[in-house]
């Protein structure tokens, strides 16, 4: 199994990046290289704690579905998804949110196993733990430039 950890810093307040995270707009947003749209479960909004969210976006050329559920959410500090369906053999990705001061820092652990066996092992170790990486560092200075920002209150208005 692949493991990315990850560290962000954010200056603004708790609630506010922890609302920013679990919010489906401003994913798709975030992911628009990748035209991730949600198709079908919780679409727009804030994803709340066992509710499920199915992607469909394109990586590496071919478009794949992804279905995530809620499984762990205890505001503001902390949620986890985990992958229902898709193409990963299994994936959890678990959120964690602490402030120091005036800053929010976010925890991600975002843990998967690819399918095909040894294939797949391969496949993490040549270039898929290093594409899962740059997605959700991506993903997360997305995040971090409107929670910095005022555009926030447009996703969290």
């Amino acid at each position: 199994m692949a493991k990315i950890i990850l560290q962000t810093e954010v200056q603004a307040p708790i609630e506010r990046v922890f609302d920013l995270a679990r919010n489906i707009d401003l994913h798709k947003a975030s992911a628009s290289k990748t035209n991730e749209e949600a198709i079908a479960g919780k679409t727009s909004g804030l994803i709340e704690l066992n509710e499920t969210v199915t992607w469909r976006a394109r990586h590496f050329g071919v478009y794949q579905k992804l279905t995530v559920k809620i499984v762990e959410l205890d505001r503001p500090n902390m949620f986890k998804d985990i992958m229902l369906k898709g193409t990963f053999k299994s994936m959890s990705h678990t959120h964690i949110f602490e402030e120091k001061d005036d800053v929010t820092i976010m925890h991600d652990t975002f843990e998967f196993e690819s399918p095909l066996g040894l294939l797949g092992k391969i496949a993490n170790h040549l270039f898929l733990k290093r594409y899962m990486t740059t997605f959700l560092v991506t993903k997360n200075q997305v995040l971090k430039h409107v929670a910095e920002s005022d555009s926030w209150d447009s996703f969290l208005g």
